[in-house]
């Protein structure tokens, strides 16, 4: 591989990638996740039966903290500056289950592609938390980058390869 991984030092050692000098620019990341269930569980998430309460509504406020947590769960992640986060949810009746895509916009020298995945996890993390007691067979099935603009690299697409 001729490109060293950035967060390892030449000993091995694992460390911070020191973004002093990159310009501060508009980046941007889209996530998504998905996680399957009973049809049950997910009719009584549609129908507002869930006793803990508004089941999507407190998933996207999950998602928008986990986004701004980011660095203190992901040991090397640097704080971003972020500028926006938004998630919406897809209900599945046929898989049965519930996607989430998270878009989280950012202004800084490194991109938010941890912020949206970590919302998207956290997301589905707590959907999975507040339906527990009737499906402990759920399933996260993914949690995945879609898309991601700015920085060096510029735009990458999981569409484009």
């Amino acid at each position: 591989m001729s490109d060293p991984l950035s967060h390892f030092d030449p000993g091995g050692a694992a460390r911070m990638v020191a973004v002093t000098d990159k310009p501060e620019t508009p980046r941007g990341a889209v996530a998504r996740a998905r996680i399957r269930m009973a049809g049950a569980t997910l009719a009584r998430i549609v129908s507002g039966a869930v006793g803990k309460g508004d089941v999507l509504g407190v998933a996207r406020l999950a998602a928008i903290s986990g986004a701004k947590r980011t660095p203190d769960l992901i040991p090397l992640c640097h704080p971003v500056r972020l500028t926006g986060i938004s998630v919406d949810f897809t209900v599945r009746e046929d898989l049965p289950g519930v996607d989430v895509v998270v878009q989280v916009t950012a202004v800084d020298r490194t991109g938010p592609e941890m912020e949206a995945m970590t919302a998207a996890a956290a997301a589905v993390l707590t959907i999975y938390d507040m339906c527990k007691a009737m499906d402990r067979g759920m399933v996260i099935e993914m949690i995945e980058l879609v898309e991601k603009s700015g920085g060096k690299s510029g735009q990458w697409s999981r569409e484009a390869g």
